[in-house]
């Protein structure tokens, strides 16, 4: 069987991310050898530019689908099988429709994203969540490659997670599973979430904005030189330099974080749980909290589960958006 290669994109909040991507040839029989990995060829990245809506951010993604597909078709390209698009909010794989998004992705739901594919291209598309296709590519070509049971959590701009079981994602009766940044937490009392309520997501205190959030709101007045901060990194910044208040809102939201996620691992029971995403760079500190915080929660038997960060970066959800679609139009 000759190998496949895809043009892939990952939808984010801020940058839309492209490539080619190659799985290995056996995939579709699922007896690959652990050593064989996707090639990801050519990565691009292009600003969402959100704010224009979901309208514009459709156009866009389908006129950059267009520009990718005459590189490939240029001397000396290579034929593409299909294009797989890793999307944040809730899609329909089946219909191509996104079902739901948060304020990420302002006017981002009900875009019927097929139907735009279709009338610039022959080539067929599949669509899958973001943090699914994150999911889907760390569990099988990454950190949780040989195990059966991965639950994998993005944190990053927003929170998300996947539940990957014999490399199969659960997407649940709606597309819906997964997300973990909307589970109920005392310490999101109060501020309001992506998806609206002010009733106590961890999301909103637990994701990179969430960190400036929660630092900011809780920054002690009677502290001379205190400045609020423009983003999660700078939070993680003081930390390391040994501020005591970046230090504390660190700590409470990583615990909060892992206490969150000890709960689901007691109701799923992984074999492994991959944390990515750019909060993870957060530091020791951040990810000590983060254990504490899921020990704290988790029953005696799902305590040991090694929590680890993922390996692929901004690779995985391109991969699994290949992977994903491989699948599709494969029946693998």
């Amino acid at each position: 069987m000759t190998a496949r290669t895809y043009l892939t994109f990952d939808i984010g909040g801020t940058k839309i991310a492209s490539a080619f991507v190659t799985l290995p040839d056996r995939i579709h029989q699922g007896k690959y050898e652990r050593d064989e990995k996707p090639q990801v060829q050519d990565l691009q990245e292009i600003p969402t530019q959100a704010d224009l809506g979901g309208t514009v951010l459709c156009r866009r993604l389908v006129d950059c689908a267009r520009g990718r597909l005459k590189e490939a078709a240029k001397p000396g390209g290579m034929p593409i099988a299909g294009i797989g698009i890793a999307t944040a909010g809730v899609p329909d794989s089946r219909n191509g429709v996104i079902l739901s998004a948060t304020d990420i992705l302002p006017g981002w739901r009900g875009q019927r994203v097929y139907d735009a594919f279709a009338a610039a291209t022959d080539i067929p598309v599949h669509m899958i969540g973001d943090v699914g296709a994150h999911g889907i590519g760390e569990a099988i070509f990454g950190a949780g490659s040989g195990n059966e049971v991965v639950l994998s959590l993005g944190v990053g701009t927003g929170i998300g997670g996947a539940l990957i079981v014999n490399g199969r994602l659960f997407t649940g009766a709606h597309g819906a599973a997964g997300h973990l940044g909307h589970v109920a937490s005392r310490l999101g009392k109060g501020f309001r979430c992506s998806c609206g309520t002010m009733e106590g997501h961890i999301e909103p205190v637990a994701s990179g904005t969430g960190l400036r959030d929660l630092y900011n709101v809780t920054l002690p007045v009677n502290v001379a030189d205190a400045t609020m901060v423009p983003d999660g990194v700078e939070v993680a910044r003081r930390a390391m330099a040994g501020e005591e208040h970046a230090m504390r809102t660190i700590e409470a939201s990583a615990h909060a974080l892992g206490f969150v996620l000890g709960g689901i691992a007691n109701t799923v029971d992984p074999d492994v749980v991959i944390v990515s995403g750019s909060v993870v760079k957060a530091g020791p500190q951040w990810w000590d909290a983060l254990r504490s915080g899921f020990v704290a929660s988790a029953l005696p038997l799902i305590r040991p589960t090694p929590l680890i960060e993922g390996e692929l970066g901004g690779s995985a959800p391109l991969i699994g958006a290949a992977v994903a679609a491989e699948r599709s139009f494969f029946h693998a």
